[in-house]
C-alpha cells in the first residue's frame, strides 16, 4: 500500500521551561554520557536540551524565525560538547544541516518552519536508492546507512537520484519519522551514542516540493546559506575531533602527574619523552585549530560582505577539516602510545576517546582523497573527488 506524503512533514514540538546555560547542559552531559553510550544513541529529551541553547535553529533562515549563527561560532559550541562527549557533539553538529534545507522551495520552507524555527533534521543519504517519479513526485523505497541523530529526529532525509534537472547530483526526500523505520545495528567502536543507524522506507509517495538537491542553490537570500554548503558539513564533523582530542590531553596532562607503572618506573610527568609529547600535541592540535578558525572566519566575512567564496578558499576549508580530523586522531594515538599500560584497559577514558577521534577522520568527507582534491583545485585543476563543492 503507497503512503502519500502530507504536506509538513514536521510533528510539533515546542520546546518550553527554565532556560539553561551552556555549562548546565554539559554538567548534564557529563552524567549521562555513558547512558547514551548504552542505549547507542542521544536520547529526545537531551535533544531538547541542546535546542534550547539555539543549535537548532542556528541555520534556520531569520526570514522563518531562525537566528543564523556564523559558521565559527557554531562550530565553537559543536566542539566544546565534544570534549564533554564526542558523540553528542556529533549529534549537535546536524544543527547545521538546515543550509541544505534552504535549497527547499520557500513555500515548502514556510510549512517546514510553521510552528516554529527549531527543526531536528537527520539524514540516510546513501547508498542513492531508485525512487520511481509519479505525477507529483517520487516514490520511495529502500534502506540507507549511517543516519546520525535519527532517533530525536523531527524530520528524515533519504537519498535518491537526481536527473537533468539536478546536473546529475542527488536529491534528498523529507519523510516524518512514522513513515520511516528505523534498523538499530548500530555496533562500533567510536562516537557509539550517536545513533547512527539504518532507515528503510516502504512505498512512500513524496511531492517533489518535499525533496531538494545537497547542495543545491539555497532560495533563501541570507549571507549563511552563500557559505559553501558541503565544506561546512565537513567542518562540524572535523571539530568535534578536535573537541575529542582536546580531551584526550586535558587527561593525559592530569594522569601525568598521578600513574605510575607497576614496574616502579617514575610516574609519566617525569619522563622526558613523555613531557616532549605532551608538548608536541599541544603545539599540533592548537596549530590545526587555529588555521581551521582563521579559514572559516575569512570566508564569512567573504560572504557577509555580498562576494562568493573561491574555488581556492574552499578547497582551504576542505583541506584544513581533513587535517584537523586527521590530527585530532593523531595526538590521541600518540598519547596512547606513551601512556604506558593504562590505556589498554576498556574503561580508560584515552581507549574510550581512541575510537572517538578515528570516526571523523575516517568520515570520505575527510578522508585522504580531500588532500588530493584540494592540492588540484589550489593549482588549478578541477577537483579529483565528487561533490568537493
Amino acid at each position: 500500500m503507497v503512503q502519500t506524503q502530507e504536506v509538513g512533514p514536521r510533528a510539533p514540538r515546542h520546546r518550553t521551561g527554565d532556560t539553561v546555560t551552556f555549562d548546565d547542559v554539559l554538567a548534564e552531559l557529563a552524567e549521562r554520557r555513558a547512558e547514551f553510550a548504552e542505549q547507542r544513541f542521544v536520547p529526545k529529551d537531551f535533544v531538547a536540551r541542546l535546542e534550547q541553547l539555539g543549535l537548532y535553529r542556528a541555520a534556520t533562515p531569520a526570514r522563518f524565525g531562525g537566528e543564523p549563527m556564523a559558521p565559527a561560532d557554531f562550530l565553537d559550541r559543536i566542539e566544546r560538547i565534544s570534549v564533554v562527549d564526542g558523540s553528542t557533539g556529533w549529534v549537535a553538529s546536524f544543527g547545521s544541516s538546515l543550509i541544505y534545507l534552504a535549497a527547499l522551495p520557500l513555500a515548502t520552507q514556510a510549512e517546514l518552519y510553521r510552528d516554529g524555527p527549531d527543526v531536528v533534521f537527520a539524514g540516510g543519504l546513501f547508498p542513492v536508492q531508485p525512487a520511481a517519479p509519479t505525477g507529483s513526485g517520487f516514490l520511495v523505497n529502500g534502506h540507507w546507512k549511517f543516519a546520525s541523530g535519527c532517533m530525536g529526529a523531527d524530520v528524515l532525509g533519504v537519498g535518491i537520484p537526481g536527473d537533468d534537472s539536478t546536473a546529475g547530483k542527488p536529491r534528498t526526500a523529507l519523510l516524518r519519522p512514522e513513515q520511516v523505520e528505523i534498523v538499530q545495528d548500530w555496533d562500533v567502536v567510536g562516537m557509539r551514542a550517536t545513533g547512527s543507524f539504518d532507515l528503510v522506507v516502504r512505498d512512500v509517495e513524496v511531492p517533489r516540493e518535499w525533496t531538494f538537491i545537497r547542495g543545491g542553490e539555497p532560495t533563501v537570500d541570507e549571507p549563511l546559506y552563500h557559505y559553501p554548503g558541503i565544506a561546512y558539513a565537513a567542518q562540524v564533523l572535523a571539530v568535534v575531533g578536535a573537541g575529542v582530542a582536546r580531551a584526550a590531553l586535558n587527561h593525559a596532562e592530569e594522569a601525568g602527574s598521578g600513574y605510575a607503572g607497576v614496574t616502579g618506573a617514575p610516574k609519566l610527568a617525569e619522563r622526558p619523552y613523555y613531557r616532549a609529547e605532551i608538548a608536541a600535541a599541544e603545539a599540533a592540535l592548537r596549530s590545526a585549530r587555529a588555521w581551521f578558525y582563521e579559514l572559516s572566519h575569512e570566508v564569512w566575512e567573504t560572504v557577509v560582505a555580498g562576494d562568493s567564496a573561491t574555488d581556492e578558499q574552499n578547497a582551504h576549508l576542505r583541506l584544513a577539516s581533513a587535517h584537523l580530523a586527521k590530527t585530532s586522531s593523531d595526538v590521541v594515538s600518540r598519547l596512547v602510545e606513551v601512556s604506558g599500560t593504562a590505556p589498554i584497559y576498556r574503561s580508560n577514558p584515552l581507549q574510550l576517546l581512541l575510537g572517538d577521534a578515528l570516526v571523523p577522520k575516517q568520515h570520505a568527507f575527510l578522508g585522504p582523497s580531500m588532500y588530493e582534491s584540494a592540492g588540484a583545485v589550489l593549482m588549478g585543476l578541477p577537483p579529483t573527488t565528487p561533490g568537493f563543492r
